[in-house]
């Protein structure tokens, strides 16, 4: 008699656990929020408020400007290479209610290092004192800005002089003297031909 072989029992494919499957998803979950935050880590930072003379983070290619004057906040901060002063006034909390923004070009470029006064209504007005009239004190009696007297606050009132280039004029005046003539400002680092003309009318010695 022929005894039929056995056939050895087919054991079933067991599905793949529950929990196999939150490890899974838990490992993919990771390895994405850990790409995020090398990406992060990579991004510049575009200003910094500088709090008692220590910046809170580094910022490439920056511009440390000193803003002064009627504004929000005073202080010094950190822009981005390329800032203009309306980056400076928006970082120092814009202007102060007592602010003469009319006196304030927003759309000049800012240098590292300078710094930018917002003066406030009649500002200008009481530099000059009593002496306008007289011809000594920062504005003459025709209104023109004496070179010789102004300070910087009368200096950036005038077209394309910002804080900057008013303090060079004042220390080219340290160093070489009086202004004997209004085309003494050529010598000025800053001041070309087409300055000089359009300077020539607002200015006196």
């Amino acid at each position: 008699m022929t005894v039929a072989a056995e056939t050895p029992p087919v054991s079933p494919r067991r599905p793949v656990g529950l929990g196999a499957a939150v490890v899974l998803v838990i490992a993919a979950l990771a390895i994405t929020v850990a790409i995020g935050i090398l990406r992060g880590a990579s991004a510049p930072v575009e200003q910094v408020v500088i709090d008692g003379g220590r910046a809170d983070a580094a910022t490439p290619a920056a511009l440390y400007v000193h803003v002064s004057g009627a504004v929000a906040a005073p202080g010094i901060y950190v822009l981005a290479s390329g800032a203009r002063v309306v980056d400076a006034v928006a970082a120092a909390g814009g202007f102060g209610p007592t602010a003469d923004d009319g006196a304030v070009n927003l759309a000049r470029p800012v240098t590292d290092g300078e710094q930018l006064h917002v003066p406030a209504q009649g500002e200008a007005a009481e530099a000059g004192g009593g002496a306008a009239s007289s011809g000594a004190g920062p504005t003459g009696g025709d209104g023109r800005v004496n070179l010789n007297t102004a300070d910087v606050a009368a200096l950036d009132t005038l077209p394309r002089i910002g804080p900057a280039l008013a303090q060079r004029i004042i220390d080219w005046r340290e160093e070489n003297g009086p202004f004997t003539s209004v085309e003494d400002l050529l010598a000025v680092p800053g001041i070309g031909d087409k300055m000089l003309e359009a300077l020539r009318e607002l200015v006196a010695v």
